[in-house]
């Protein structure tokens, strides 16, 4: 478990919900890895607006706090390929929820007139 997770602990569950999967990309990738394993690349070409420092770091970290299972097979060039572990599947219902909320709230903000801000 990273530091930061384990700080938030201190404070409250909320914190450590935050922690573990705030970020960026974070909460998006587990999305896609509920639909099954993918590899590194495919979820770059899922996520286009990642770059893949970034992508690479919000990984390790979900990886290093046990909510990703990332494999690597001894191949040349070598594959790497990441699952969610059975805690990473927990969230599978946040995830969903807040990808509801999302596209309603995209949804009304489509919708909704636009204002002319005055300076």
């Amino acid at each position: 478990m990273r530091l930061p997770v384990s700080r938030a602990m201190e404070v409250c569950p909320v914190e450590v919900a935050v922690s573990a999967v705030g970020g960026t990309w974070k909460l998006t990738l587990i999305k896609h890895l509920l639909d099954g394993t993918r590899r590194f690349n495919e979820l770059g070409r899922l996520v286009p607006l990642a770059n893949t420092k970034t992508l690479t770091r919000q990984l390790r970290d979900l990886e290093e706090d046990g909510i990703v299972h990332r494999t690597v097979y001894p191949e040349v060039p070598p594959r790497v390929e990441y699952s969610l572990t059975a805690l990473g599947r927990t969230l599978e219902p946040i995830v969903m929820a807040m990808n509801e909320w999302g596209a309603e709230f995209a949804q009304e903000h489509r919708s909704a007139p636009e204002y002319v801000t005055q300076k």
